[in-house]
């Protein structure tokens, strides 16, 4: 009786599983998320952020110049400023801190794919993502404003805006305002799925960010929900977003997955402060294989669906890359 043909597998050599790796990725996919903060000569670590630190305005070329260096061709800008108020009014300020950064940026390195946070928390004496009524966020007085932060950012310089404050309509507000003032080629991130979230702590620190009273619950997602995840990123889509992000990135692959395979448009992830945090300090404890585990859970991420990803550990994952441990 003849024998039923048995299945082989393949002899996974070295050279081998490279050739068949399913998933690719590549420096030109990663963005450096950058904190810079208003004054001069400062470079200064961030305690909750190992390794990461804040730059003024005229420091920040040091830091763009190791981020080139390792291959990062792309970067997000977050902003600190000095001065505070309830309408975040230094946000727009055409001698803001990341308008005077982008001008930098674009000038010693005009290479440099400058991607810009659009919100109004770090600039708000409240810590809120929006103008106040009644200690509730105003969403469609915030509407206007956040165009304007969009439009300031644009003609200092950014390639890119990236509205990360969670309001309803304010894709189309600033899809309106850039077009108005012919910025149409000018793309939005939008930060389309974006939880409310206990892996945001070390940012708030960073950035100098967190409310001074109540939470965000009210205007970014319920993490119990991914119907009205999609929902939103369908929402973002009619607007005019041209990439739409899930953040964070770890504990919701599986919104990165539906995102990704719904829309059309490229899917962005966020692997947040906390996810960094967590990595660094297992690490520094010997528990885990810092190196191995960042190429594990980056490459986790793009399987699930991500197009892009924004880490701290850009330039790492970029050298690793070189190294052929992740690719």
């Amino acid at each position: 009786m003849e024998q039923p043909i048995r299945p082989r597998r393949l002899r996974k050599t070295p050279v081998i599983r490279k050739m068949i790796r399913e998933t690719r990725v590549s420096p030109s996919s990663l963005i450096y998320p950058l904190f810079v903060r208003e004054g001069r000569n400062i470079i200064e670590d961030i305690p909750s952020l190992e390794g990461q630190k804040r730059y003024s305005p005229d420091t920040l070329p040091f830091a763009l110049e190791e981020v080139c260096k390792a291959g990062v061709s792309s970067i997000l800008l977050f902003g600190i400023p000095e001065q505070k108020d309830e309408m975040g009014s230094s946000a727009w300020e055409e001698q803001g801190v990341v308008q005077q950064a982008l001008r930098i940026a674009k000038r010693e390195f005009p290479n440099l794919y400058c991607i810009t946070d659009v919100c109004l928390c770090e600039y708000t004496s409240h810590g809120h993502c929006g103008v106040l009524k009644n200690h509730c966020v105003d969403n469609d007085k915030t509407l206007p404003l956040l165009a304007k932060i969009a439009l300031s950012h644009v003609m200092a310089g950014a390639d890119m805006v990236a509205p990360s404050d969670m309001m309803d309509g304010r894709i189309r507000a600033i899809r309106q305002e850039l077009d108005l003032h012919h910025f149409e080629e000018i793309p939005i991130l939008s930060y389309a799925v974006k939880y409310a979230s206990a892996f945001y702590g070390p940012f708030r620190e960073a950035a100098g960010s967190a409310p001074s009273f109540g939470d965000r619950k009210g205007y970014q997602m319920d993490y119990h929900n991914r119907r009205e995840g999609i929902k939103e990123a369908a929402l973002d889509v009619q607007e005019g977003a041209d990439i739409l992000m899930v953040k964070p990135a770890l504990s919701y692959l599986d919104v990165i997955s539906e995102v990704s395979s719904s829309f059309s448009l490229p899917t962005a992830a966020y692997s947040v402060s906390g996810e960094y945090a967590m990595i660094k300090a297992a690490s520094r404890q010997g528990l885990v294989q810092e190196a191995e585990l960042v190429c594990e859970t980056a490459v986790g991420i793009f399987r699930a669906g991500a197009d892009m990803l924004i880490t701290y550990y850009a330039k790492e994952l970029a050298n690793w890359m070189k190294e052929g441990r992740i690719g």
